[in-house]
């Protein structure tokens, strides 16, 4: 049985697996073609955050697989407060062949890892979001054509996202430049761990304090929101310490010519980017938020389709 709470929980040959998949069903997608290899299967979705694109996502790509999902919301579960997170993964285990769960804290999603009897997604905590990535890496390849010689600048908040992105990274042999305000860094951990595996594949990240330094040399600007869900209480504070982050024309201009521009979403216009970018012809941001459905299809039938 194998989980995906981290994208360190994957091999590179996992990953390259995992995209071929997508690859392959999204081709199929397109011409119309019906593809059910998790006929049988079930989806439980268990949220602790509200979500546009991660609820939709899966639910929509289970069910072009042939499977089906079971949305539970956060009040009618109120995981860890209701009832303890180990009895959850316990009696969903009983029902269901696979468990997706968007948690406020990373130990949530490890303790139902640890008394799951079936998989578990992480679809995002608030250390790790390692569907979104590898959405976005798999989105820069499906432009590129491939992950060679690629600089990625991260720019804004040093959160989750950006967690992810030094594994990612790190595994595939991309180079990335994090670009965070002091005291907005990513996590320690987790960027040592990344350090230590980018040597080995021949690749560097980093974490710096200057946009403009970050970019040099970018194919892909990539950012975030300057506040996440929970941290409403920091807002005006990060709005007055994250505007030299945003990404803008001036910005993007001191990239490569041909830089794409990325967001996960929900993006606050005018605040970390601006429309002028959002909207401008290198921008991606709504093929990668298509592709979160086509990579977490892929991800689906890797853990239990047995793709």
């Amino acid at each position: 049985m194998k989980h995906l709470l981290s994208i360190a929980d994957l091999s590179r040959e996992g990953i390259e697996k995992i995209f071929k998949k997508t690859e392959e069903l999204k081709t199929q997608w397109k011409k119309g073609v019906v593809s059910s290899p998790l006929v049988g299967k079930s989806l439980a979705l268990l949220f602790q955050k509200p979500s546009l694109r991660t609820r939709v996502s899966f639910e929509v790509g289970v069910r072009q697989l042939g499977g089906q999902s079971l949305y539970l919301s956060p009040d009618e579960v109120q995981l860890g407060k209701r009832e303890a997170v180990k009895d959850v993964a316990k009696v969903l285990s009983r029902y269901v062949d696979i468990i997706m769960a968007r948690v406020f804290a990373h130990e949530t999603i490890v303790e139902l890892a640890k008394h799951s009897g079936v998989p578990v997604i992480n679809g995002l905590s608030d250390k790790l979001h390692p569907c979104q990535v590898l959405s976005d890496i798999y989105t820069i390849l499906e432009r590129r054509g491939g992950l060679k010689d690629l600089k990625v600048a991260f720019v804004g908040d040093g959160n989750n996202v950006a967690n992810s992105w030094l594994l990612g990274a790190s595994k595939l042999g991309i180079n990335l430049s994090v670009a965070t305000p002091e005291g907005y860094e990513p996590d320690g951990g987790v960027l040592a761990q990344a350090e230590e595996e980018a040597k080995s594949n021949g690749s560097r990240v980093e974490v710096i304090h200057d946009p403009v330094e970050a970019v040099k040399g970018a194919q892909v600007i990539y950012t975030d929101t300057w506040a996440s869900m929970g941290q409403e209480e920091e807002k005006e504070k990060r709005e007055r310490v994250f505007p030299p982050y945003q990404v803008n024309q001036n910005l993007l201009e001191k990239a490569k010519p041909d830089c794409l521009v990325m967001h996960c979403l929900p993006a606050h216009r005018g605040k970390e980017i601006t429309d002028e970018v959002m909207d401008g012809p290198q921008s991606i941001v709504f093929d990668q938020a298509e592709n979160r459905m086509h990579v977490q299809k892929g991800i689906l039938v890797f853990l239990i389709g047995g793709g």
